[in-house]
């Protein structure tokens, strides 16, 4: 209960210290003070009926108590002033949730991104330092710095704790969710358990957030493809990658499954109704960002019968919105599924990404359909060139065996 309580509350306990005491560092130990507290207690007195609010007071005594100790009152007088509270005389429905607050100040613009992602999942997700790194293949004493920098230059540039103004309010959504995406994709591809977590970050903010459906279109396209993580892979003997880590990189053992060859009673058809519905109301909202799309085709490839022609249209409109080479790339995929390679050639043929390994691939398959068979080893084998993982080695090695 004291875990689930932790990463339920940690965002929250951490936000509400931060507008307190204008501090990211103070707001961590006094957080870490209160859990350790929750710690000892709860075991033996029982979990509150208003944890939150247990741990949002707990905390704000203890950070009073730690100033009245040291005696570092410069700028901090006025807090010396606040009572201490009981939680008894605390509603969870009159704390105030600033996490939306926290939210935008670790993903402002003025923080490097690296800055952004770590101080995220520290402050709102609650993971320590040592997994962050784990999670982005650094050392831990690298994630350190990037987080102590991050603190510091929120200080020195007197980042405010607060919500951006209505006419800033799109641009630095539109990083949020950016930070948000590329925490989901770092999960994607393997590492801790970061999907979970980006979805469970997603949760707050689209909660904080209700009326932008950009938002609820990235929470519905984390859902979806989430749902489909224990089938993306089978092991070395064939069994089904249940067990196994998410995502593209997959374990040493383990191979790609593509979708149409995936075992579809290994998807989570729970988490993909879920994100339909969170998809419809993104649309009902007049949702038709980036986000929204991108949910809306893998809502589609997720159907029994996927309509490529509609899915290849979706790209098109992404492509549109975003100008992206991939998105281009994905959509001769789709045109090739809707039954036209001959189509989906000519358009990868006009695309300039001889460094993406993905490129390579799609022109070896759709040559290979096509009867091109010399071309489509010669495409496969500089894919081959450019792959990293094991699974998708042996995926393009099997490729060319079969030629």
């Amino acid at each position: 209960m004291l875990e689930e309580a932790f990463r339920d509350e940690w965002g929250r306990v951490v936000a509400s210290l931060v507008g307190f005491l204008g501090d990211f560092d103070r707001a961590e130990e006094a957080a870490q003070e209160a859990f350790a507290v929750a710690a000892r207690r709860w075991p033996v007195t029982g979990v509150p009926d208003k944890p939150g609010a247990w741990l949002v007071t707990t905390a704000r005594n203890r950070a009073i108590d730690r100033l009245r100790r040291e005696r570092a009152l410069a700028g901090k007088m006025h807090l010396l002033a606040a009572p201490e509270a009981t939680v008894d005389e605390v509603d969870d429905t009159l704390i105030r949730d600033e996490r939306l607050e926290l939210i935008f100040t670790c993903c402002h613009p003025a923080l490097p991104l690296d800055g952004q992602v770590a101080l995220t999942l520290r402050a709102l997700g609650g993971l320590n330092t040592a997994e962050i790194a784990r999670a982005f293949l650094v050392s831990e004493e690298t994630m350190k710095r990037r987080l102590t920098r991050a603190k510091a230059k929120i200080k020195a540039a007197g980042i405010p704790f607060s919500v951006p103004g209505a006419h800033l309010l799109p641009d630095r959504l539109d990083a949020v969710l950016a930070v948000l995406y590329l925490i989901y994709n770092e999960g994607y591809g393997g590492r801790v358990d970061l999907g979970a977590e980006a979805i469970r970050l997603g949760r707050v903010l689209a909660a904080l957030v209700p009326g932008e459906p950009e938002a609820l279109g990235l929470l519905a396209l984390m859902l979806i493809h989430h749902a489909r993580r224990r089938a993306r892979f089978t092991g070395p003997d064939g069994a089904d990658g249940a067990d196994s880590a998410d995502g593209a990189d997959g374990a040493d053992g383990e191979d790609l499954v593509l979708l149409d060859d995936q075992d579809r009673s290994l998807w989570d058809s729970r988490q993909i109704a879920e994100g339909r519905a969170v998809l419809d109301r993104a649309i009902a909202l007049g949702g038709r960002g980036a986000y929204v799309v991108q949910a809306a085709i893998a809502s589609l490839q997720t159907r029994e019968r996927v309509d490529w022609p509609q899915v290849a249209e979706l790209y098109r409109r992404l492509a549109d919105l975003t100008g992206s080479a991939v998105v281009e790339l994905n959509r001769a995929v789709a045109l090739a599924q809707a039954g036209d390679p001959a189509a989906a050639l000519r358009a990868v043929d006009r695309l300039d990404l001889d460094g993406y390994l993905y490129f390579h691939s799609t022109r070896g398959e759709l040559l290979r359909r096509l009867g091109r068979d010399a071309e489509a080893e010669a495409a496969y084998r500089r894919a081959l060139e450019l792959a990293v993982s094991p699974p998708e080695r042996r995926f393009l090695t099997r490729r060319l065996e079969q030629l």
